[in-house]
């Protein structure tokens, strides 16, 4: 039996049968990467809802010490 005849019967199959089983790992990386992204997009929220709150409270403390 010459090397590409082994190669065909024996490690292709192999590698083919060992490397369809992988899909755990690419779904766990698109999982990683939509949590990542959900998280910058509640950080910049939280930062700019905190960023207008403050302004609110300020106008009204401002109107209400003014008599």
């Amino acid at each position: 039996m010459d090397l590409v005849t082994y190669w065909q019967r024996f490690c292709a199959p192999f590698l083919r049968a060992r490397m369809a089983r992988t899909e755990r790992g690419a779904t766990l990386v698109e999982y990683a990467l939509l949590v990542a992204l959900i998280a910058v997009v509640c950080i910049i929220a939280i930062g700019f809802i905190g960023t207008k709150a403050s302004s609110q409270f300020n106008t009204v403390g401002s109107s209400i010490a003014t008599p």
